[in-house]
């Protein structure tokens, strides 16, 4: 039986940053990871016309300083993303051509578009912009250490987003604002506006605002490289296609038993489980979870997400004056992003499906699937589109290890109603992952945050003696 200080469970980011940590702390560990490969959401490849593509997250901003020391540290280049030139918006199967605002909240907007370009009428616009400044107004009153403690918490935390919207009489275009903020528009969508709270979509806008530039610049190489780069310097404590079935906590110490059959055990004096909240039900833990925690993470569902990308010979977009930024009330793709080097080749467009249309997507056959993501890219950029040397489509629905994307949301009443459990240890298991972070959560730097974090309180543990 080997015996490390402590067991990580989980080689996504979050996991490798904890291992790294610790080591450099001088303690010895060991990372299970229940994939053939590391990186979690965090996942990169080259397409068959040699497209770097993230299949996962990409995205960085200039608040996100732990993961530009990160790719700093591992000679990683970044570089901006491409936002020079116009936006399209449609709506109703009008479009407007019209500026973006890269800080949302700076000016008076709708999505990533300045709203007075739109051609959308005043009354929708009006609606849409006073309630989303409602819902701002509400995220500042919120700790996000303790949302449960917000003022009117148990209020806001029983009303769906959907429920809000129809109290305050939500024009269409508010509605429809809303929803993509929901399913798509921060970290922490893939969730339709009746499936969570008002609470927890201004708990989103306060950790993970819009307005705080989360999607600025990309890793030129591909985000996945970080979690290659991180899992080579640690080969020797990972440990791939090693899911865990069962920790047991004695004493001063725990084993946990992993592979399948559970035909392998490791002893340490401590864990950190940094898989998303509703897949630790799938461990066995002895002694078990307190009841009021596993209530939790029942009520903490994955959202619903494809990951839809592109590639082109050419960014054809930015010959025409655009920046590849689109979004809309279409049949399936609400946003199109460009997601491409800094040179014009490849052209690389990023998209998502969310909700109940990734579900729907889902049930049909894949030309199916194919044929309609075009149609909706060509809406948006004409008939350039209908022909990418590429089309790859990531269905994190289907991700047994994952489960969906881009993270957990919390169901109504989640909040109020066992969120005092959140983030506290069991026993000598820590918890990381991006869902424990308090500033950033669904992206890579709330990772790197909970995995630092879940360290320090391990450390204290250890050192100190403490369960």
């Amino acid at each position: 039986m080997d015996q490390v200080d402590i067991t990580i469970v989980s080689a996504g980011l979050s996991g490798l940053i904890a291992a790294r940590e610790a080591k450099k702390k001088g303690y010895s560990v060991k990372v299970l990871e229940a994939r053939s490969r590391v990186g979690g959401r965090m996942f990169n490849q080259i397409t068959p016309s040699g497209g770097i593509i993230d299949l996962g997250g990409q995205w960085g901003g200039h608040t996100h300083h732990r993961l530009e020391q990160l790719t700093d540290e591992l000679g990683l280049q970044r570089h901006p993303s491409f936002y020079d030139g116009k936006g399209v918006f449609i709506w109703d199967g009008e479009k407007s051509i019209a500026d973006i605002s890269i800080m949302p909240g700076e000016v008076e907007s709708i999505g990533f578009f300045i709203a007075r370009g739109l051609n959308i009428n005043l009354e929708e616009k009006t609606s849409a912009i006073n309630l989303w400044n409602k819902l701002l107004a509400i995220s500042k009153t919120i700790n996000p250490s303790q949302p449960w403690l917000a003022a009117d918490a148990e209020i806001l935390d029983k009303t769906t987003v959907s429920h809000w919207l129809e109290q305050n009489n939500a024009s269409r275009l508010a509605q429809w604002l809303f929803a993509y903020n929901c399913t798509g528009g921060t970290g922490t969508g893939g969730y339709e506006p009746c499936e969570s709270s008002i609470l927890h979509l201004a708990l989103g806008q306060n950790v993970a605002p819009q307005s705080g530039g989360g999607e600025e610049w990309l890793i030129t190489k591909g985000a996945g490289e970080v979690a290659k780069l991180l899992g080579e310097e640690m080969r020797e404590d990972i440990e791939l296609s090693a899911p865990v079935q069962e920790i047991t906590q004695t004493g001063d110490g725990l084993e946990v038993f992993y592979g399948y059959g559970a035909n392998k055990s490791i002893s340490s004096n401590a864990a950190i489980v940094a898989i998303p909240p509703v897949l630790r039900q799938k461990i066995t833990f002895n002694p078990g979870l307190e009841s009021e925690y596993r209530q939790f993470i029942q009520r903490s569902p994955m959202g619903t997400k494809f990951k839809v990308l592109a590639v082109y010979k050419e960014a054809f977009w930015r010959e025409q004056g655009f920046c590849g930024a689109g979004q809309g009330n279409l049949k399936l793709l609400e946003q199109t992003a460009d997601s491409g080097p800094p040179e014009t080749s490849p052209g690389i467009l990023a998209s998502f499906v969310s909700g109940h249309r990734a579900s729907q997507l889902n049930r049909l056959p894949d030309l199916e699937q194919r044929r309609l993501i075009l149609e909706d890219l060509v809406r948006y950029w004409g008939p350039k589109a209908a022909e990418p040397l590429d089309l790859v489509v990531q269905r994190w629905i289907d991700e047994q290890w994952t489960t969906g994307g881009y993270t957990a949301f919390r169901t109504p009443g989640a909040w109020t109603g066992f969120g005092t459990t959140w983030q506290q240890p069991h026993g000598r298991i820590f918890w990381a992952g991006t869902e424990e972070s308090t500033r950033w959560p669904g992206y890579f730097e709330g990772a790197i945050e909970a995995g630092i974090q879940a360290v320090d309180r391990a450390a204290a543990a250890l050192d100190g003696g403490g369960n």
